[in-house]
């Protein structure tokens, strides 16, 4: 009698949990990360200060506006020229309100290079006080305070 020989199989795990596990842990990272850092672009090197620190706690609305030195805004990413930033502020304030937050709650982040002229700065912030919003900031790199012998 013969006996068949059957083929020799190589053992495979199931590679099921692992996956499942990949992506709770991706899902877990993306809730976590810090959106924050995405309103920043490495177009504007903001001025240094010492009295520079973080806001102590979150507004209920929140828009970042960063001027360049040519005197361009740039807003989720685009970059405007500063003769249609009012309709610009009009649709964003109408996106505000939209989320039960008045204009007036919001506060409008200005990050302005180095390079930028203060009067375009200014200027900016006179465009945003008549398309109703009233709470602003400005932002700068924080410097450490100089040692005094």
């Amino acid at each position: 009698m013969r006996y068949k020989r059957e083929k020799d199989e190589i053992a495979e795990g199931d590679m099921t949990p692992m996956i499942d596990m990949t992506f709770q842990l991706i899902a877990f990272f993306m809730v976590l990360i810090n959106f924050t850092e995405a309103e920043q672009d490495d177009r504007i090197t903001l001025p240094q200060s010492e009295l520079a620190k973080p806001p102590e706690e979150a507004p209920p609305a929140m828009l970042t506006l960063q001027i360049t030195k040519e005197g361009q805004v740039i807003l989720s990413g685009q970059l405007y020229p500063f003769e249609n930033l009012r309709g610009i502020l009009d649709r964003e304030a109408d996106i505000i309100s939209r989320r039960h937050v008045s204009a007036t709650a919001a506060l409008i982040i200005i990050r302005a290079d180095q390079a930028a002229k203060t009067g375009e700065v200014q200027a900016v912030i006179r465009v945003c006080q008549e398309a109703g919003f009233e709470q602003f900031a400005l932002r700068a790199e924080q410097r450490a305070a100089p040692d005094f012998p």
